[in-house]
């Protein structure tokens, strides 16, 4: 699987290094448009910027979700507790979101995808050359 796939559809699994060098990518480009582009240009590109970004990270986690035997829904829950603590929590009722981003990190960087095939496709693991 290349990242043309991973960043750009949804459909069928991904393995567990590949995904977080995406989500590195994507949160690491985030940054640098956060940091770079100036407060005028910044209100007028990030309306194509933000959702590129939105879609190419809702695409990595579907995939993973996928691989670990969950729907990809849940990165509907995921990316909305990304907006809503990015860049950093303001307040007390963020610390659901915050919850909501370590269930994910445990869930998708920490634990390994199901054996075998699921719902979603083969192993992806087991499609690599050795």
């Amino acid at each position: 699987m290349g990242f043309a796939e991973l960043f750009f559809s949804a459909q069928g699994r991904a393995p567990r290094l590949p995904s977080l060098i995406a989500a590195a990518v994507l949160l690491t480009l985030a940054a640098l448009y956060e940091a770079v582009a100036p407060s005028t240009v910044h209100w007028i590109t990030g309306w194509g910027v933000y959702p590129a970004l939105f879609f190419c990270g809702a695409c990595v986690l579907s995939k993973r979700l996928h691989d670990r035997g969950r729907s990809g829904w849940w990165a509907a829950l995921v990316l909305a507790a990304v907006v809503a603590v990015w860049p950093h929590p303001e307040s007390f009722l963020d610390f659901p979101f915050f919850l909501v981003l370590v269930w994910a990190f445990v869930e998708l960087a920490a634990m390994p995808g199901e054996q075998g095939a699921n719902r979603y496709g083969l192993n992806p693991v087991m499609l690599t050359p050795a």
